[in-house]
């Protein structure tokens, strides 16, 4: 009798590590959906898988807490954040709706994600449980196997099926077929004569040797910034570093410096 009273009692420490968390769970899953940037999105999605795998390890669930960090936020959601960064997504991507009718689409299957999560709370509340030390009795990664492989076997069976459709969908849908051939460099060298474009190879980013950053301008012989040597992607984002006015002050001082040093020398030689 006391086990079961335990079994359905929330401690002090419970309720507020509940409230707490959970708070900071769903202002990370509203700011995934409202961020203007993939990359805030990214790393809220992140903040709040972390926290889905602290409840998980408050409540016994020890395998899913561990497998929600190494595999879901440590692998996953990083890989996404780096594919993110790498490729540059702006905000303004997120504005293009490419596929008709997907944010009623999107809005419809929020919606019934969030039916299906009242109608689980209202059947936990309702129903009774049996707690984690039945269900953990012979283990939490044998429990867990033993309800996926036997009352969850067909959702489980479903969700992988899933899995691999949307793998196969995302290669599908990123595989670009050629229709028509390649041009040889030197097609491309006249294409650009004929155009009145840079003729030679652009300029390498970075100034000088000191500085061969990518999200550093080079300089032309004039001292000012070339826009030519930076990635287009950098300039919109406004992530590009100009060190134009300090290189040239550090050319300048290298030239007196030489200059004195080459006055020096030849004083010297006259006098002797």
């Amino acid at each position: 009798m006391n086990a079961q009273l335990a079994a359905y009692s929330t401690s002090t420490g419970e309720a507020f590590q509940f409230w707490v968390l959970g708070t900071v769970a769903v202002i990370g899953a509203l700011c995934t959906v409202f961020m203007k940037k993939a990359v805030h999105s990214a790393l809220c999605l992140a903040g709040t898988m972390i926290v889905l795998a602290v409840f998980y390890l408050a409540n016994g669930a020890y395998f899913l807490g561990v497998v929600q960090i190494v595999v879901y936020t440590g692998a996953i959601m990083m890989l996404f954040l780096f594919v993110v960064m790498l490729v540059g997504v702006t905000a303004a991507d997120s504005l293009r709706e490419t596929i008709k009718g997907q944010r009623w689409l999107a809005l419809l299957c929020g919606l019934g994600f969030g039916i299906l999560l009242v109608a689980g709370i209202g059947n936990a509340s309702l129903n009774e449980f049996n707690g984690l030390t039945e269900a953990n009795a012979n283990g939490n990664v044998e429990g867990l196997a033993t309800l996926l492989f036997s009352k969850y076997v067909f959702a489980f069976e479903i969700t992988g099926a899933l899995l691999i459709t949307a793998a196969v969908g995302a290669m599908v849908l990123t595989h670009r077929e050629r229709t028509e051939r390649a041009k040889t460099q030197r097609e491309l060298a006249e294409q650009r004569v004929r155009e009145g474009k840079h003729l030679p190879p652009l300029p390498a980013p970075g100034v000088y040797a000191r500085h061969n950053a990518v999200d550093i301008a080079g300089l032309l012989p004039d001292g000012t910034p070339s826009e030519l040597t930076v990635s287009k992607t950098l300039r919109e984002r406004g992530q590009i570093r100009d060190v134009s006015t300090e290189a040239i002050s550090d050319l300048k001082a290298l030239e007196q410096r030489a200059k004195d040093r080459l006055e020096r020398t030849n004083s010297g030689e006259a006098s002797q």
